[in-house]
């Protein structure tokens, strides 16, 4: 199969879906910078948060920079294709948005402020990161439980307060139920440690979130 880049806004028809496989991507025992391990089980007192903001590089490395943040790790969320690999992924056929799995602390770091990281770091109202154009870089929070449900729509509420008072348009950011994390190959893991001269820009409002 020849994968073109969809550059609709739409989703692609389910049937256009690359197949996919069974094999799960390999995955790095011990992440690069933080020493701790790139795959559960996590420690019983750890919460995790999934989240799309773009390129997935320098959001991981927002992540893996905030105290009380376990491990972080780069992967594909919210479509349909089994175990994608980038370039299925970046055709935007699959459905899946580049994302960070944050495993954190919250005895150390609060919900919240996971939170305030994903909102004053991208532009939530541009619907595609960076490119304007592909479902790949789509601004998404994917919640593992009611409670994170529940606050993040609340944090978009209170962002959108904020953007609104600047003179800013509609937060386009979704939040819905996480599914499958799919890892990224490993030259995406803790991209910006083994590329610091890489870019990896979002773009931001320049509104805080407090």
């Amino acid at each position: 199969m020849v994968l073109g880049r969809r550059r609709s806004k739409e989703a692609a028809p389910e049937e256009e879906a690359p197949a996919g496989r069974s094999e799960k991507m390999p995955v790095r025992e011990t992440h690069r910078v933080l020493g701790t391990p790139m795959e559960g089980p996590f420690p019983d007192n750890m919460d995790q948060l999934i989240v799309g903001m773009g390129c997935f590089w320098g959001v991981e490395q927002l992540y893996w920079n905030l105290d009380g943040v376990y491990t972080t790790a780069a992967g594909y969320s919210g479509g349909v294709t089994p175990n994608p690999n980038y370039e299925e992924t970046s055709s935007g056929l699959t459905g899946h948005a580049e994302s960070v799995l944050v495993v954190f602390d919250p005895a150390v770091v609060h919900l919240q402020k996971v939170l305030e990281v994903f909102w004053e770091n991208h532009d939530p109202t541009t619907p595609y990161r960076p490119t304007g154009f592909t479902s790949q870089y789509r601004s998404v929070i994917f919640t593992g439980t009611p409670e994170q449900h529940r606050a993040a729509v609340a944090s978009k509420e209170h962002y959108q307060g904020r953007l609104r008072d600047r003179g800013y348009s509609k937060i386009h950011t979704e939040i819905v139920p996480a599914g499958e994390f799919y890892y990224a190959e490993d030259y995406h893991q803790q991209y910006m440690h083994t590329h610091p001269r890489a870019l990896c820009a979002h773009g931001f409002c320049q509104v805080s979130y407090s």
